[in-house]
């Protein structure tokens, strides 16, 4: 299964796939893209460490997790936080042209993840519904992860849209909104 949890920031996604992966009842491995470039981003990384269970290990790949995922046991419970470093990490790696790197490793971590079966938590930031960034690397990174946001959720079982910590399954949502208008896709009146 393949889970995506997505929101603004702070507005509760880790926790809430933290909570869904305890859920499970199985042992979970964290899967940390996020690297400790400042003080600020060390308190951060702290502070997630803090919030999980001791016991979840973690393995950290910036650039590379599906890689990562390709040596964790089958059938295992994997979270992944986050896809929104991760396209930042590989924007700033391949600045010239990053659309086919960024793509290619989402479509590897997906085909890793089934192929494997593993329980994979996906956990991503929703950045396209505030203001356009005024800077051209901004507007990059915005439209970088906000496709492949659009590809992870095309591929997963569950999608969670987390507002003010409160989760909510939108894919069930599309599907039964898609059932009542008759169309697969939505339409504009």
């Amino acid at each position: 299964m393949i889970i995506l949890f997505t929101g603004g920031a702070r507005s509760g996604k880790s926790t809430r796939a933290e909570q869904y992966a305890a859920r499970l009842g199985l042992p979970v491995i964290y899967l940390a893209t996020a690297e400790a470039g400042d003080a600020e981003m060390r308190a951060r990384i702290a502070h997630h460490q803090a919030q999980r269970p001791a016991a979840w290990p973690t393995v950290e790949a910036p650039l590379a997790p599906a890689a990562a995922l390709s040596a964790i046991p089958a059938g295992s419970v994997v979270l992944l936080d986050c896809l929104s470093l991760l396209v930042t990490n590989l924007l700033l790696a391949h600045e010239a042209d990053p659309e086919p790197v960024v793509t290619a490793e989402v479509s590897a971590i997906l085909t890793v993840a089934r192929a494997r079966d593993l329980t994979l938590l996906i956990v991503t930031n929703e950045v396209g519904m505030g203001i356009v960034p005024e800077y051209p690397l901004g507007r990059v990174y915005r439209d970088l992860l906000g496709r492949a946001n659009q590809q992870v959720a095309a591929s997963a079982d569950e999608v969670y849209l987390v507002v003010a910590g409160l989760p909510v399954e939108i894919r069930r949502l599309t599907a039964s909104w898609a059932q009542e208008d008759g169309h697969d896709r939505p339409r504009c009146a």
